[in-house]
């Protein structure tokens, strides 16, 4: 069964059971080698968009699905793949039973940009939801962010 590594809002399990309603959680860890940014502003009317980039001497925490071939697809839908807005990445996830191989999302895009306050909240609350560490989601929520009438 191909694993999916969220580290945005599909975090939030209500969230994927929405988009990809077959996925079941697998668990969580950690991108060692990775780290959480923004960028495509130009591309979203809310502001900047979640995404990773290489960082040696940083860490992502992820959530991780089973997801089916079926899923996959709707999953594909909602993250932009079909618009160039994503493309997929196959990545190393550290996780208290060892590394699993998985799939995520990678904005095709520059870094740069502010995600707008409501966007950083719901990848913040969705961090949380999944068990991540109150540090992790405490750097979540005090960055810099936009309102949306800026």
């Amino acid at each position: 069964m191909p694993v999916y590594a969220a580290y945005g809002s599909n975090m939030d399990p209500k969230q994927m059971a929405e988009r990809a309603p077959h996925s079941p959680v697998r668990g969580t860890g950690w991108l060692s080698g990775w780290r959480l940014t923004f960028g495509g502003e130009d591309v979203s009317w809310e502001g900047a968009l979640a995404t990773i980039v290489e960082d040696a001497d940083d860490q992502v925490f992820v959530v991780l699905y089973d997801v089916p071939e079926w899923d996959e697809g709707s999953l594909d839908k909602w993250t932009g793949t079909e618009l160039g807005y994503y493309r997929k990445v196959r990545l190393r996830v550290a996780t208290l039973d060892g590394d699993v191989l998985a799939w995520s999302y990678v904005l095709d895009s520059y870094e740069g940009g502010l995600p707008s306050a409501r966007y950083l909240g719901i990848l913040a609350d969705a961090a949380e939801k999944a068990g991540a560490p109150d540090d992790y989601v405490g750097a979540l929520r005090a960055r810099p962010c936009k309102s949306l009438g800026d």
